[in-house]
């Protein structure tokens, strides 16, 4: 039913910022409040970057995840563009530059925008396509914390 999925946009301000530590914290916080979670990468190196990660961030938190296949006893699943999500899913992480197919299959999809306006215009796209298909994006301004 198209409108039924929460779009979420988290801007980075500042360069220094990390899509891949905000995707950690953001799985995290879904995962507490008891979403089953799949984050998506834009390729294979990404994706096992990210798992890599997810062992040491958020510091001193444990986040359970696997990496490619869906593994059903895994809150959180990372795979490469293309890779399959589990009909388990609810909440997306899209790391990759594209608009995210199908994404009322979901309550909601949490996009990244980086900090380097070469690397927005992407998203800008993509927040636009989400608003042709009838949802309402909204937008989250990362600051970088003192």
């Amino acid at each position: 039913m198209p409108g039924s999925c929460q779009v979420d946009f988290y801007v980075l301000q500042d360069a220094e910022l990390s899509a891949s530590h905000l995707a950690c914290r953001l799985a995290l916080k879904a995962w507490e409040q008891g979403h089953r979670v799949a984050v998506m990468t834009e390729n294979e190196a990404q994706a096992r970057e990210l798992d890599d990660l997810m062992w040491e961030h958020p510091p001193g938190h444990f986040l359970p995840h696997s990496l490619g296949h869906d593994d059903s006893t895994s809150p959180v699943q990372i795979g490469a563009s293309g890779h399959a999500i589990g009909k388990d899913r609810d909440l997306v992480i899209n790391l990759t530059p594209l608009e995210f197919p199908d994404p009322e299959r979901f309550s909601r999809l949490l996009e990244i925008v980086p900090a380097r306006d070469a690397e927005r215009a992407a998203s800008r796209d993509k927040f636009k396509a989400y608003r042709s298909r009838g949802l309402t994006p909204v937008t989250h301004t990362m600051e970088k914390s003192k």
